[in-house]
């Protein structure tokens, strides 16, 4: 399973840290860019840098979402029909 997937929804903080691990910041109230404190001499990351990365995560989620619900009406049909299961498809059916 993609990385981005096993995460929540992306948000700006998962974006951060993606551009830059090491990254020290805080966000007070609603997650925005300009609510973002950059901390420790941490050298601040333009917005749309982050906003790039953020659309390039949600894509990236996006897509898993897409192939996990493929996979388990793809598992869901070939049970209907009898059909042998990829061990893949297994695994989604019981949450593996």
């Amino acid at each position: 399973m993609e990385e981005y997937f096993k995460l929540r929804v992306p948000c700006i903080a998962n974006a951060i840290t993606k551009i830059n691990p090491n990254a020290k910041f805080g966000i007070t109230g609603e997650e925005v860019y300009e609510n973002i404190e950059w901390l420790e001499g941490t050298t601040p990351i333009s917005q749309s840098d982050i906003e790039t990365k953020l659309a390039e995560m949600q894509t990236a989620w996006d897509n898993e979402r897409q192939a996990q619900i493929d996979l388990k009406a793809s598992a869901k049909a070939k049970l209907i029909a009898g059909e042998k299961l990829t061990e893949e498809e297994a695994n989604i059916l019981v949450g593996v």
